[in-house]
């Protein structure tokens, strides 16, 4: 099924079953939120570049695939959009793990519509954080780009406490000059105070843990 163009959240359903994907499009366009259905995880990564924001419903089990190989190619992909499992009694073990792989919750068919459209509903302001914070991130590092090797270093001793003194002690250059670093780190990273370097710096070591987690 085609992609549709749109700047609202957008629920993926992805499951094998057309009666479900029916059923769920008509809960979601009754509550005036925007879905689209796919009937394998394939099909989902072959029509959709999962760009506009949102949540995946999935179902877990499919033919020669399953929800976990799913999510370790998003993963792979460095997408993590949130998911919610939706799974029969005898899919639990593997919902269970679906959880521990990242996805949000698990719902047992059959389900209450309500649980569903609870469990969207905060898929859909968790991405919203998510791709903030991303962004965030983003912009940080493009601030970080523009400093030199030398203002990296004063960054990092700035954010990790020391002070002027020891900063020219540790790096071997004078007061003023350090001083001169440490002004122009502040004015390229646009850090108000110490304290706005040190949430920066922060971002900046998350955005690495998640570079190096990927790996």
């Amino acid at each position: 099924m085609q992609e549709k163009s749109s700047s609202q959240p957008l629920i993926r359903i992805v499951d094998d079953d057309n009666s479900v994907r029916v059923a769920l499009l008509d809960l979601f366009k009754s509550i005036d939120l925007e879905a689209i259905a796919y009937d394998s995880p394939k099909a989902l990564l072959e029509a959709d570049n999962l760009d506009t924001p949102g949540c995946i419903v999935l179902d877990v089990r499919f033919s020669g695939s399953s929800g976990l190989d799913f999510q370790s190619d998003l993963q792979k992909a460095g997408n993590r959009m949130p998911i919610i499992v939706v799974t029969g009694h005898g899919d639990i073990p593997m919902s269970v793990r679906a959880m521990k792989a990242g996805a949000m919750d698990f719902l047992t068919k059959p389900f209450r519509e309500q649980d569903l459209i609870d469990a969207v509903t905060g898929a859909i302001k968790r991405d919203e954080v998510i791709r903030s914070q991303s962004q965030s991130r983003s912009d940080v590092e493009k601030l970080r780009e523009t400093l030199t090797p030398r203002e990296v270093e004063v960054m990092h001793a700035v954010v990790n406490g020391y002070m002027n003194k020891q900063i020219a002690g540790q790096l071997g250059i004078s007061m003023v000059t350090v001083k001169l670093h440490r002004s122009n780190v502040m004015k390229k990273m646009r850090a108000k105070s110490v304290a706005d370097l040190v949430k920066k710096a922060e971002l900046l070591a998350q955005e690495q843990s998640i570079t190096q987690g990927d790996s």
